[in-house]
């Protein structure tokens, strides 16, 4: 069986998915081990302090809109991604 090579633009959720849970446990650890948080925050970006720049309290609402905006952001990304992807395989193959 021979494969093309294209992709499903509406199977993006893993992106989306991988998105928000990364977003969750970043959150649970720092509300969990505060310490812990900010090192490794602050390690992605080669130790600059930017999670100095984060907000001291986070209110439920902040933490769900932040949450559904993120995963929303990710399956478009996804899907435009996979839209591009699948227009230049198209006009690669014979």
């Amino acid at each position: 069986m021979e494969t093309t090579g294209r992709r499903d633009p509406c199977s993006t959720a893993s992106l989306a998915i991988l998105s928000g849970g990364l977003y969750i446990a970043f959150y649970v650890l720092a509300v969990v081990w505060r310490d812990a948080f900010r090192f490794l925050f602050n390690a992605q970006f080669f130790g600059a302090d930017v999670a100095a720049l984060m907000p001291q309290q986070l209110t439920y609402g902040g933490f769900l809109g932040t949450l559904v905006g993120l995963i929303a952001c990710a399956w478009v990304v996804g899907f435009a991604w996979a839209w591009l992807f699948n227009r230049l395989a198209a006009q690669r193959a014979p």
